[in-house]
């Protein structure tokens, strides 16, 4: 592996014949990791739309299938978990709701609260859906031997709990 080049590759010799003076290792690292964010994106938003969803529709589907029973949380919670304001999680409601995937109920222990929940088409939808985007995400990794993406998994950790 040590002579494969990329396009990464190509764009840090430009600058390094450019501007010698810059240290460009950043660049290599998150010119690829943006890159694969795409590929990976663009390929699991492909398997999410054959049925019928995007990615943050499946965001939420996802985050209360995995939550456990019974597949319920507030909007609160909910837009928490996915690290999205409550706004944007209404927006994502609204068409889950329309498309009979999730239902909106009073909270029993708070009459002011809602609480939203999988119905069983969306329970159904989020196990189809997950495994389908797991299967691409596989695919895009089968080239690395195991011990590669393990080795690369410690690396990305050590990179994310350092930031």
């Amino acid at each position: 592996m040590g002579n494969v080049t990329d396009d990464i590759d190509r764009i840090l010799a430009q600058w390094a014949t450019e501007r010698p003076d810059l240290d460009t290792e950043a660049m290599g690292v998150f010119g690829r990791v943006f890159r694969l964010s795409r590929v990976a994106g663009d390929a699991v938003e492909k398997a999410y739309a054959r049925y019928g969803i995007g990615r943050p529709e499946f965001d939420v589907l996802a985050t209360l299938r995995r939550s456990g029973e019974p597949y319920q949380l507030s909007p609160g919670a909910l837009a928490a978990s996915m690290m999205l304001s409550t706004g944007g999680t209404t927006a994502r409601l609204d068409r889950l709701e329309k498309s009979g995937l999730v239902t909106r109920s009073p909270d029993p222990d708070d009459r002011r609260a809602v609480l939203v929940r999988l119905t069983p088409s969306g329970h159904h939808l989020a196990d189809e859906a997950v495994t389908a985007g797991l299967a691409e995400q596989q695919r895009l990794l089968s080239h690395l031997p195991p011990a590669d993406r393990t080795h690369l998994t410690t690396l990305l950790r050590a990179l994310l709990n350092g930031l």
